[in-house]
């Protein structure tokens, strides 16, 4: 285990309707190595492998451990050489009630992997990102979330990210940051673009 860089671990949230909840967290994570820490981001329900956060941590490893509990895209290696754009499939991305038992699995395995990664206290700093969606659809409780949160050593980071975050996770957090859209690439019809926002 790498000597203890934190003396008080907080808790950190960021939620809200606006892009960018992944991304401040990512921008912390990278912060944090640059100063030595040792980070684990772990994805909820994400399983796209062609992400340029998740190409870049395998840059930065041994700092930096990212794990993802989702589906894969079957067209990963394609958009990774940048033969083919996403296509906003969601093959990769829990979006409805399709193999609802499979991404509640993905869920549970997250959260128990979180669990124990948190407990060992041997990363500085711990992202649990998009785990609003596990909460969202009931793969997971608000109370398993809490437990989580309560039994944090106290050098650790932690880190939650994801649109509406329930109030009661919220009320265990040191630091909220609600990022609300106001305008949004879409709304012009322009799709997710390779290297801003995937």
């Amino acid at each position: 285990m790498s000597e203890r860089k934190t003396i008080e671990g907080l808790v950190q949230v960021y939620t809200g309707t606006g892009k960018g909840k992944t991304t401040a967290a990512l921008g912390l994570a990278y912060r944090a190595i640059g100063h030595g820490f040792r980070v684990c981001f772990i994805q909820f329900l994400k399983g796209s492998s062609y992400t340029g956060e998740l190409l870049t941590s395998q840059r930065l490893k041994p700092d930096i451990d990212f794990y993802q509990f989702g589906r894969g895209c079957p067209f990963s290696s394609m958009i990774r050489s940048g033969m083919r754009k996403c296509n906003g499939c969601g093959e990769c991305f829990f979006k409805d009630n399709k193999k609802k038992e499979e991404n509640k699995e993905f869920a549970h395995m997250a959260l128990s992997f979180a669990d124990d990664v948190i407990s060992q206290a041997k990363y500085d700093l711990v992202v649990l990102d998009e785990i609003s969606n596990a909460l969202r659809y009931d793969f997971i409780s608000v109370e398993q979330v809490i437990a989580l949160i309560e039994k944090k050593p106290a050098p650790v980071e932690l880190v939650l990210t994801g649109r509406g975050i329930p109030e009661e996770i919220l009320d265990h957090a040191d630091l909220v940051s609600e990022i609300h859209a106001r305008k949004h690439p879409l709304q012009k019809g322009i799709k997710s673009r390779r290297g801003i926002e995937y």
